[in-house]
């Protein structure tokens, strides 16, 4: 199925190597990793009693943020891309790439949209720290998945700079923050929270 396209190539134009070896690029994936760590830590409970179906969510931020900071330099995300473009090239339908990209965005807006209205309803109880938390993780990985599609024009807006910083830095930074800060506020305990203890 796959073919190489250049020495050294695994899959189209992909190998693993290290994807972005900028600064920047290497503080996301501290960032990634640190905020794993925080999430880490919040979800053996130990640091402050957490409320019902809570931990589930901050285990699932620990394994969700350390495999993206994996991907991070892996960028594995492109080799999807790149087997996307091999399938539609061998299955002849590379010149309709454009309408099935931008489907697949309009199927990722979607599910964001549902997934965030689900997750209020599943959240509603837990503290407000952890709900905020949730609503960074839903768009990081809304960011990840159009970035995945490739669709030139979204490439190129993510790309622009807004003094200095790309789009791309600040949605994916800006997100992982806003996980780690709610971090951060959820471990400041009880006292600090207005949802009680379900018992």
């Amino acid at each position: 199925m796959f073919h190489l396209i250049s020495d050294g190539a695994l899959i189209g134009s992909w190998s693993p190597a290290i994807g972005d070896p900028s600064v920047m690029g290497w503080l996301t994936v501290l960032m990634y990793f640190y905020a794993a760590h925080r999430c880490f830590r919040l979800a053996r409970g130990r640091a402050v009693k957490l409320v019902d179906r809570e931990a589930t969510v901050w285990w699932l931020f620990t394994l969700a943020l350390a495999a993206l900071g994996i991907n991070k330099q892996l960028d594995l995300q492109t080799a999807l891309t790149e087997i996307g473009r091999i399938l539609a090239h061998e299955q002849g339908w590379y010149e309709e790439r454009r309408a099935v990209q931008a489907g697949f965005i309009g199927v990722v807006g979607l599910l964001g949209v549902v997934s965030g209205a689900g997750l209020i309803l599943l959240t509603k109880r837990l503290p407000a720290a952890t709900r905020a938390a949730m609503a960074g993780g839903v768009s990081l990985v809304a960011f990840i998945a159009v970035r995945a599609a490739s669709f030139h024009h979204v490439d190129r807006l993510i790309g622009r700079r807004l003094f200095g910083m790309k789009f791309n830095w600040v949605i994916e930074i800006g997100s992982i923050s806003i996980i780690l800060a709610a971090t951060y506020f959820r471990a400041l305990g009880p006292a600090r929270q207005t949802v009680p203890v379900r018992r």
